[in-house]
């Protein structure tokens, strides 16, 4: 992970799973006051159900786990070893142990998400909300010692993902008491678009500058831009997390008017929904997968 591609590719992971978590909780918080009865039964059926339900999201965390782990291992020359054959023995490569361990927990994470949602007879979220934070508190733990020999413009650049990293932790945290909360989950998803968007960043200032001169590290003016930096992502992601809200809130409005109440709450074919956050992002992306479905048989 110590090169431009070890903190870019990450970094696109996370902003392209905060982005998708923007339109799923986006989609939620425009239709929570009314969703079509979950009674119905699914309209997928055939061979491809039980791939169809499988938790995509522990598909995807495992599958980037595992090419993580095998790019980090791969950068090693001669082999990633623990210690050398001196005496007294020393670790060796400890930042790449760290990585490893970062992407081994990613891989695992994936792993719990697949087995409550499919292999145990009744998916258990706060077995996955557990694993989670426990995940965060455990890469919280492996940043601040991360940068122990860091100094100047890369130690600015930690600090400031070891704050959103923070962040993120007392968020899921929190959720473990109040996972009902919209507001918990908007937070979550604009962290996580600012954990990817600053990894992309800080690859680009730790390895390849824009302007083709390296960042210096005894130069007051190039820290303090890192914090300009930083807030401009805060700017943006906020900013695109609004976009997405304004531009679903438009296309629900005028392509799926049925899915909101024209009369009484009460109308036939809708519930009032007071059923856990999980439940209403499960319904909306369920229907999202629908959508794609009916887009793809009526295409020639």
């Amino acid at each position: 992970m110590g090169t431009f591609i070890g903190h870019v590719y990450p970094g696109l992971f996370l902003l392209a799973y905060g982005l998708y978590q923007a339109v799923v909780v986006s989609k939620a918080v425009i239709l929570s006051d009314s969703f079509p009865d979950p009674s119905l039964p699914p309209k997928n059926k055939g061979r491809w159900a039980r791939l169809w339900k499988m938790s995509h999201r522990g598909l995807l965390k495992m599958l980037a786990g595992f090419g993580l782990m095998a790019y980090e291992i791969s950068c090693v020359e001669r082999g990633l070893t623990l210690m050398n054959r001196d005496l007294p023995p020393r670790f060796m490569y400890t930042k790449q142990w760290q990585h490893l361990t970062m992407f081994i927990l990613l891989t695992l994470n994936g792993c719990i998400d697949i087995m409550s949602k499919n292999l145990l007879p009744q998916r258990c979220v706060p077995l996955e909300k557990g694993i989670l934070v426990l995940t965060f508190y455990v890469l919280l733990l492996l940043l601040v010692s991360h940068v122990q020999d860091s100094v100047g413009v890369e130690m600015h650049v930690h600090s400031l993902l070891i704050l959103v990293v923070l962040l993120l932790m007392l968020v899921f945290t929190a959720k473990l008491w109040a996972p009902d909360t919209f507001q918990l989950a908007v937070i979550e998803t604009f962290l996580f678009q600012m954990m990817g968007s600053w990894l992309v960043q800080a690859g680009f200032i730790l390895y390849k500058p824009v302007s083709g001169y390296p960042w210096e590290d005894d130069n007051i003016s190039d820290i303090m831009f890192v914090t300009t930096f930083f807030c401009w992502h805060v700017m943006i992601n906020a900013l695109c997390l609004l976009g997405i809200y304004g531009v679903s809130s438009f296309w629900h409005r005028c392509y799926h008017p049925s899915w909101k109440l024209t009369g009484s709450r009460e109308a036939p074919g809708y519930i009032y929904s007071r059923r856990p956050l999980y439940q209403l992002l499960q319904e909306v992306e369920q229907s999202e997968k629908d959508d794609q479905a009916l887009l793809s048989k009526s295409s020639p």
